[in-house]
This record gives structure tokens, sequence and C-alpha cells, in this order.
């Protein structure tokens, strides 16, 4: 099984490839020891019978001929749980895939599960298994073993067969648009520009001071700048507890910073610890009145009951439709719906309001009701005007 190692070879088989109608694509990488992604391989498989492996560590190797087959329109790039696979192709050539299509989140559409793995996808759609010991290899040493090449083959080659399978699901059913919405997220260079002023969203945690949230957002810019930099994970440079614990106490000395039980003993007299209190000091001297909390955090807090009903009536919808709940409404969305008519989260705007939304919205106005019939959840409406009634065994 041999890997694609020069360009013209590269080239050759990519302007193949492009006269197909899509092709399969994923890739190894490996990024435990740094902030960006190392690509150790390139799989790619087409319904013609083709199926290749491209050696992106080769010396001397140009991948634009990769790049340029997935920015070509005229080729369905087919990928499966593709975020990832996506942030790669968007630094090696500042392109995304398209036209492009993820299997995962159509599998969800079609009613397979939430964040459904690939190789239950291709047991359940091609019904193959994959060997996956191979899984977790050092995808960078070379040379790499049959077992591994075989392992990588199996991502693409089986995929053909899923995507099939799954366009005709989403034909039969009419439910290729609701695929739109992730697939724009997941095209969206947005999603893949890693902003140092946007890093602390995700260690907000449940913060409601104004002044911490200022000194979080100016030590976590600083912590993601210092790991681009230095290309290495974020951990390595300040781990998410110190940096949480910094944003809460605010040191302004050295002795301060040293007294923190996250931070590692003379950590505060270093380089890195000046850099942290200099960050402290911009996020104390910030404006704060700009400063929301995160939706979340700014409800009320006091509709757990009626979130727990929506969890009930999601589930019933969902399995009477044959889609996974995650793609209707997430947890977050179920809160802001219990606590706000009106809230903007995509439950209650376009098909997934017609699916669930509106149901949502009348069982918190009453006029919709669960009840229990013969061991099941019944969704009943309690107006002349009838709702669908989708139903599950109750637990």
């Amino acid at each position: 099984m041999d890997l694609i190692s020069t360009t013209d070879t590269l080239r050759e088989t990519c302007a193949r490839l492009a006269e197909q109608p899509f092709v399969t694509v994923d890739t190894e990488f490996m990024r435990e020891t740094t902030y960006y992604p190392k690509l150790c391989l390139i799989q790619m498989a087409a319904p013609d019978g083709t199926a290749v492996l491209v050696d992106p560590l080769a010396p001397g190797i140009d991948l634009q001929p990769f790049i340029d087959l997935m920015a070509d329109v005229r080729t369905v790039k087919v990928f499966h749980s593709a975020r990832q696979d996506l942030e790669i192709v968007w630094l090696m050539g500042g392109i995304l895939p398209h036209p492009f299509f993820d299997t995962q989140v159509a599998a969800m559409v079609c009613g397979y599960g939430d964040s459904v793995s690939y190789e239950q996808l291709v047991n359940d759609v091609a019904k193959a298994k994959i060997d996956k010991s191979s899984r977790f290899t050092d995808w960078s040493r070379r040379p790499l073993s049959d077992a591994q090449l075989s392992y990588a083959l199996s991502d693409v080659t089986h995929l053909v067969t899923v995507y099939e399978v799954l366009v005709a699901e989403l034909l039969r059913t009419d439910r290729g648009a609701w695929l739109d919405e992730e697939m724009a997220v997941l095209t969206s260079p947005e999603t893949y520009r890693a902003d140092p002023a946007q890093a602390w969203r995700r260690l907000s945690g449940r913060m409601r001071k104004p002044r911490e949230i200022a000194v979080l957002m100016e030590v976590a810019a600083w912590r993601e700048a210092e790991a681009q930099a230095r290309n290495v994970p974020r951990g390595r440079v300040l781990k998410d507890e110190a940096v949480i614990d910094i944003a809460s106490a605010a040191p302004r000395s050295a002795e301060a910073l040293g007294r923190l039980r996250t931070i590692p003993a003379g950590f505060e007299r270093s380089r890195t610890g000046t850099d942290i209190l200099s960050a402290v000091e911009r996020g104390l001297s910030r404006d704060t009145s700009d400063i929301r909390l995160p939706e979340r955090l700014r409800r009320s807090g006091g509709n757990g009951a009626i979130v727990e009903l929506l969890k009930v009536l999601l589930k019933a919808v969902c399995e009477a439709e044959g889609v996974a709940p995650k793609i209707i409404a997430s947890v977050d969305d179920l809160e802001a719906i219990a606590d706000d008519d009106a809230a903007e989260v995509p439950a209650l705007d376009g098909w997934r309001r017609m699916l669930f939304g509106e149901k949502a919205l009348a069982l918190k106005q009453g006029r919709l009701a669960l009840s229990i019939e013969a061991g099941r959840i019944v969704v009943r409406t309690l107006e002349a005007s009838p709702i669908a009634e989708p139903s599950i065994q109750a637990d």
C-alpha cells in the first residue's frame, strides 16, 4: 500500500478525483504537543473505487493540488465530523472545502443519534467493521505500518457508501435544507479563527462579576496569543484552573500571584509571571460598563421544572420524527426557552420551530400536555386544533 509522496503524483491524482461527483476525505494529525495541528496523513476515496493516501511529511511535497481540489466546485467534499479536518485545510490554504457535506450532521438529521461515531455509522449503514487498533498511534512516525495504512484507508472507503445512503435518505424525507445551518457554521472562516480576544468565553464558567470577567478577558487573551506564538497547547503556557483562579483573585504583586494554589512554586518570579501581572492590571483598568454576562448566566435560573418538561417533549418529538435531539436544541436552548418565549435560539426559528419550538411554547403556555398512556409518554394538545402527537416509552 503506497503513499503518494511527490507533488507530480498528487497533482495527477487530484485531477482525476476532481472529475468525480464526490470525494471522501479524512486526515490524521497530531496536536498533543502543539497549538496548531501537525498534518501527518491525508486519505481520499471516490465512487469509482479510487482510494489514495497522501504523505504530507514527504520531503519536498507541495500540497497545493490538494488545496485546489478542496476548492473545486465541481466535486462535493465529504467528511465525517469535519471540524478539525476543516481547520487543517483552512490553516494550510486559507480556504474551506466547497461544496461540502458532513456525514455526522446528516446522520443526526436522519435519526442515527447525537454525534454518532464513524465506526457506528459504518456498522449501521455500510454493514462493515473497522479495526480500531491503530486509532491512537503516532501518525508522525515513519514508516507507517500496514495496519496503520489499512485503518486510515478504511476511514474514507466506507464513507463512500455512508454518503450515498444518507443522501438518498435526505432526498426521500426532503430534509436536505435542515443541514444548511450546520454546514454554514462549519464552512465559515470565523469558526476557525482563534481570536485571543474571544478566548475568555470558553472559561467564563459561573463568573458573575464584571471585574472578574474583565481580568479573565485579558489573562485568557494573553495566554492564547502566547500559545499561538510558541505553537504549544494552552495548558503548557498556563492551565485553565490557573487562569480562572487569577481572574477571581486578581493578584497585583508577585507575592499575591505566588500564593494561588494553581501557580507552581517560583512561577511568579519568571517573565511569564510578569506578563500575567501586566494582564491583570489591564483587566482591572478596563471599563466594565460594556461587559455583559454570557447569556446563560443572565437567565433567571428558576425554571428548572420547565426545562425538565421541555427535555421530555424534545425527546418525544425527536423519536417521533426520527431526528437527533442535539441538532434541534441544546440544554442551553431549552433553558433560554424556559426563561423567554422570544429567546433568540435556533429551536425557535425555521424548521426547528415548526418541528419543536411551537410545541415548546404551547407546553409553556398551557396549550399542550404530557401524559402517560400504556407506559408511553404522549403529547396532547389542549386546544381544538390538533398538534402532532409523538410519544416515547416511559423510562
